[in-house]
Formats: structure tokens, sequence, C-alpha cells
């Protein structure tokens, strides 16, 4: 069996997905054309061009731009069943999927359109595709923290089907401190803590979100690694960290993949995993990411399984499903070796 194949059915989840950031360019011309609404682009292929961002912040722009088509209940069920149509070929068994819900509202969108949509397209992929899922409901950092207590609010009647809570766009001056009490309020509701830091972010933020916020995992954490102490501290407690590996090539993270820290990571003994991020911007699903760093680093099959186990023990499952997917990734592993 080539390492490709491996890949492709080792059972797997993803732990940092952008829903919104799935938005492929045909789906979007489709759901403008539903809602009758007109893109500054004349086709699919300008629209294409316009990915050719270098930084996280330009990316945002056109992030929070192709956003505007999502409209209805439908739109969003869609954009999710796109999604899981996708992963499902890539061994994906479990999803922790991030929705940016002020996006969507601070323009006129209930936030129960976009709940209700995005759980309906996850009830219908567990249904489909035995893909399983849980949504995470973002803070947009560039926002102050009065709207992140206003989200919140807003997302009371849902919290029975949210995991948890997350901080993400720009990172830079937007420390995670500055959301300490809205973190307290979440966790005052039995809601899970993940936050974005030391992606563009200093190691001081990774400081911030593990003793401020009090996460149970941290997303990107790549600049982690310029910091010993840290290094320890995250090793010591099996801080999970949500690693996107196109995403850091995309954005100028990493200059080449082939530099990238994850191999590094492991070897230091932090609970890393791999993930895609934005797909639809970032030039790969969660399949493309694990072939892509696994040739780029030369991963032995050792350590795709173990990036493959670290998926399923830093996610926010029940324990017994946890243990599940790992039997099931020991027992395909030994299949491929007999095989």
């Amino acid at each position: 069996m080539s390492t490709a194949d491996f890949i492709r059915g080792l059972p797997k989840a993803e732990l940092h997905l952008h829903i919104e950031g799935s938005l492929e360019p045909e789906l979007m011309f489709e759901l403008a054309r539903r809602n009758r609404i007109a893109l500054p682009f004349g086709s699919v292929d300008e629209l294409r061009a316009a990915y050719a961002f270098s930084n996280l912040q330009d990316f945002l722009d056109i992030y929070y731009q192709g956003a505007g088509v999502l409209q209805t209940e439908a739109d969003f069920q869609d954009l999710a069943l796109a999604y899981f149509r996708r992963v499902a070929g890539d061994g994906c068994r479990h999803v922790e999927l991030f929705f940016d819900p002020q996006t969507h509202t601070d323009r006129g969108i209930p936030f129960g359109v976009v709940a209700d949509g995005l759980l309906a397209g996850m009830a219908e992929a567990q249904g489909s595709l035995g893909v399983t899922s849980r949504l995470i409901l973002c803070f947009l950092r560039h926002l102050d923290e009065d709207a992140a207590f206003a989200t919140l609010a807003a997302a009371e009647p849902y919290l029975d089907r949210i995991v948890g809570v997350g901080l993400d766009s720009s990172e830079v001056g937007h420390p995670p401190s500055k959301f300490a009490r809205v973190y307290r309020a979440a966790a005052e509701r039995g809601l899970k803590r993940v936050a974005h830091a030391g992606e563009e972010g200093p190691p001081a933020y990774v400081w911030e979100a593990l003793d401020v916020l009090k996460v149970d995992r941290i997303d990107h954490g790549n600049r982690s690694l310029e910091d010993q102490a840290l290094v320890r501290r995250l090793a010591a407690e099996g801080m999970t960290l949500t690693v996107c590996p196109l995403s850091n090539l995309k954005l100028c993270v990493v200059d080449d993949l082939k530099a990238h820290p994850l191999k590094r990571m492991l070897g230091l003994g932090l609970h890393a995993t791999i993930n895609s991020d934005d797909p639809a911007y970032f030039g790969g699903y969660l399949g493309d990411n694990w072939l892509a760093v696994s040739e780029s680093l030369a991963l032995t099959r050792d350590e795709l399984v173990r990036l493959a186990k670290n998926s399923f023990s830093g996610s926010f499952l029940a324990p017994p499903d946890v243990a599940r997917h790992i039997a099931a990734i020991d027992a395909y592993a030994a299949a491929a070796i007999e095989g």
C-alpha cells in the first residue's frame, strides 16, 4: 500500500475547520444567483484569481465578502453538506467545526438561521456519510468583548447543541486576554474553550490563552516553539495543537512546507494534529493537508498513526467514542502492515 493510499484510508478527525472557509467559488456563485446578490467578479476563474493573497488580513477581507451570499437556512445547510461530502472521502470520521455568527448577524442574518442550517447539514452528514460533528461558536477578536457577550446571549437557546467557543479573525493586536470575561461566562455554561493563538501572534498570546482563557485546546500554536518553557508546559499538559499546514504556507507563516514545524512538534512531545483551516481559500481539504505535509516532511507511518490518534484524543468526543476510533486506527494500521 502506498503512503498516499494509507493516508486516505486512515481514520482521522478534523479539529480546525471554519465552515465559512469551505465556501468554494462555484457554490458562492450558485448562492449569489439563488439570493440575487451581485458579486464583484465576472466568473469563477476571476474569483479564484482573487484568492492570491499572502497574509491573514487580505484573506479575511475576501472571506467576509464571500460570506455575504449566505442568507438562508438552506444556504448554510448546503455549505455544510458540500464540506462533509468532500471530507468523507479523506477518511474523516469526526469534525469539530467553527462558525462565525457575528459575520452573519452583523449583516442582519438571525443567529437561528445560521445555527439551524448548519445543524441540519451536520445531522444529514451523520446519517448519510457516517461523519459525526460538533459545533464551536467563534468570537471575532477584532470586535469588542461586549459584541462577544451579545453573541453568547444569542446562542443561549442552542447551547445544548454547541460544544464550545473559540476565538478567531485578526490575531495581532487582539490578545486573548481581551476576552477573559466572556470566556469565564462560557465556562460557567459548561462550554469547552479553544482559541487561535501563536499563528501570527507571539508566544505570549499562547500563554494568555492557557492562563487567562483556560483553554482546552490551542488552534495553530506554531510560534509556541519560540519559547522553550511554553513548549515544556504544552507537552507536559498534553495540550492539543490544531495545526494547519497548507494554511501556514498560503499565509506565509512558513515559506516552504519542508520547513514546517509539525515534525519538530512531534519530536518535542507536543500533541499536534493536522487540519485544513479554510480549505476553499488555502488550496486543500483535510486529505490534501495530510498528503502534502507527509511528503514534505517524510513522515513515517508511525508518525501518521500518532497524528491520527491525536486528532481523536484531542477532540471533545466522549471517552468511549475516542477509544472506539483509536481502536479502529490500530486495526487499520495492523491490516496495512499485513497487507
